[in-house]
């Protein structure tokens, strides 16, 4: 595996003894430093051919970090055991490793540790709710976060940035261990398995970010819409306002849409009608309506 490092960019020490005085690094602990390189080199390449033997493709990222080291990025994973090795043994050797995810491989829940925020939170709520149950991995990454490993799917990647979450399927790709980032190595801390359960982004995203409601559209008897009475009765002029606030509450009554019935009281008010005279006007419309004196 030596044969594979070259020492460019580095000084070789002179002879006679002179690294002590001109500055240079002695032999001794340029062989040390390679040494290590060499045992995390073989463990990197032990470990990527476990995982492509196990069926998730595999393709290098940069040393230390995650960008991909191969041109075509995640498309050029691969399962081909010599094409892995040559990849770990040749040039891109020391290269951390990485799964697309989405099947063949895993989906992975990515809980994210920044200093702006953690997604712990919504982990464990997401947990309560019986979400994450089935799970075969996890993962600490250097951030002090978690990945969480499930069955792969055609799901497409996904995120909740306010909830420092981030849903790594169908066009994405995940670094594994024994990859390290900035000097911090991503560890497995439990490991099962695999049970073929799946995570179902969209149910995480209904827990943690309903839909807001959608309001209901009234229609009045003749088949008019109503939600925009408010906004026509702030608009009157003063000599007019007392007969449209009436008369668009009547349409209001008409469509049985109290939620614009209320916001016609306080356009009235916003349109210069003391509150108490505006509900009284609003409230002799619905009685009108209702056939009431």
């Amino acid at each position: 595996m030596m044969d594979g490092f070259h020492l460019t960019g580095h000084q070789v020490p002179p002879p006679d003894g002179a690294a002590e005085q001109g500055g240079y690094e002695p032999v001794s602990r340029l062989v040390t430093r390679y040494e290590e390189i060499d045992a995390r080199n073989e463990e990197r390449l032990s470990a990527a051919i476990s995982i492509a033997r196990g069926g998730w493709p595999v393709f290098p990222t940069e040393i230390g970090g995650k960008r991909p080291a191969v041109p075509r990025g995640f498309k050029s994973a691969t399962t081909d055991l010599r094409i892995v090795a040559d990849w770990w043994e040749g040039r891109y050797g020391g290269c951390n490793i990485a799964v697309p995810t989405g099947t063949p491989g895993p989906d992975v829940l990515d809980v994210d540790v920044r200093p702006d925020g953690s997604g712990w939170a919504a982990f464990n709520r997401l947990k309560a709710a019986g979400l994450l149950a089935g799970a075969h991995r996890m993962v600490r990454t250097p951030s002090g976060g978690l990945h969480l490993y499930f069955a792969g799917t055609g799901q497409r990647c996904g995120s909740l940035k306010s909830e420092h979450l981030d849903f790594k399927a169908w066009g994405g790709y995940a670094l594994v261990p024994p990859s390290q980032v900035d000097g911090r190595p991503y560890e497995i801390v439990d490991d099962r398995p695999r049970t073929g359960a799946v995570l179902d982004w969209e149910a995480c995203k209904r827990l943690l970010r309903p839909p807001s409601p959608v309001r209901k559209v009234w229609v009045g008897q003749h088949g008019r819409r109503v939600d925009h009475l408010p906004e026509w009765m702030a608009q009157q002029p003063a000599g007019n306002r007392n007969s449209a606030l009436h008369w668009a509450a009547c349409r209001a009554a008409e469509a049985g849409d109290e939620a614009v019935l209320a916001e016609l009281v306080a356009a009235g008010v916003a349109a210069g009608f003391d509150e108490h005279e505006a509900q009284r006007t609003v409230a002799s419309a619905v009685r009108s309506v209702n056939g009431e004196r």
